[in-house]
């Protein structure tokens, strides 16, 4: 595999209450966007089932096979009129509302044993990137007790692990106004399909210099111990 940087992208399908979900064709855009700094990373795009089977089981192997340095995920809060940068994750899940599948979750927590929350990676600096686009973009302290929380639990999880991405963050996306989906007055008060692209390629940017930064700096790292450890080599063998 190349070592470019790998950037996970990720949307939902549809689930009860939401037939029509955005965050793939939101995927999709921000995959085609052609810029020059995206000419030497790659982008993995997927979309979930709305399923905690789906999350369980498809999530370590997109890790597993591309191995990502960081992950951008989307989700759909409907009854939000802006964009959420989620800060954290709770360890909770919801008994009551089953996912797409039919499925409800089977414990109250997603995690025994493990912290009440998680915390997700640059929330301000994407907050930044996003809100500098002219979107209105928000911090949020809450990512729901359904599948969007569940997926960033699990993600920031992985964040932990040696083998594991080194960013994971998880954006709420309203409901965009599609043609001829809702009259034109309330449209024009709608976030746009546009807004949410031009919105994403802020952050996607802004995760991109992150990562690209951590690398450089365990890259020094690595060089650091390596040397340390050579002088300390070369040292054992000098005349006493």
């Amino acid at each position: 595999m190349s070592t470019a940087l790998r950037i996970l992208i990720t949307g939902f399908g549809p689930f009860p209450g939401a037939p029509y979900n955005p965050t793939p064709q939101l995927v999709e855009r921000l995959l085609r966007l052609r810029r020059p700094a995206f000419a030497e990373i790659e982008r993995i795009g997927h979309v979930f089932p709305v399923s905690y089977h789906a999350v369980d089981w498809q999530l370590p192997e997109l890790l597993a096979r591309y191995r990502p340095d960081a992950l951008l995920m989307f989700g759909l809060a409907a009854r939000t009129p802006y964009l959420r940068i989620e800060t954290r994750a709770r360890n909770s899940v919801s008994l009551l509302w089953p996912d797409a599948a039919q499925q409800r979750g089977w414990r109250a927590c997603i995690a025994m044993g493990a912290a009440p929350e998680s915390f997700g990676t640059l929330p301000r600096q994407l907050l930044r990137a996003a809100s500098a686009t002219g979107i209105d973009t928000r911090l949020s302290r809450d990512a729901g007790r359904y599948l969007c929380n569940y997926l960033c639990w699990r993600a920031i999880e992985a964040t932990g692990r040696a083998d594991g991405p080194q960013l994971a963050a998880f954006v709420h996306i309203p409901l965009v106004a599609r043609r001829g989906a809702v009259p034109p007055r309330l449209a024009q008060d709608r976030i746009s399909a546009e807004q949410l692209v031009d919105a994403g390629e802020a952050m996607l940017m802004t995760l991109l210099s992150a990562t690209r930064r951590r690398r450089r700096e365990a890259a020094t790292r690595s060089a650091l111990t390596a040397s340390a450890a050579a002088a300390d080599s070369a040292a054992e063998f000098l005349p006493g």
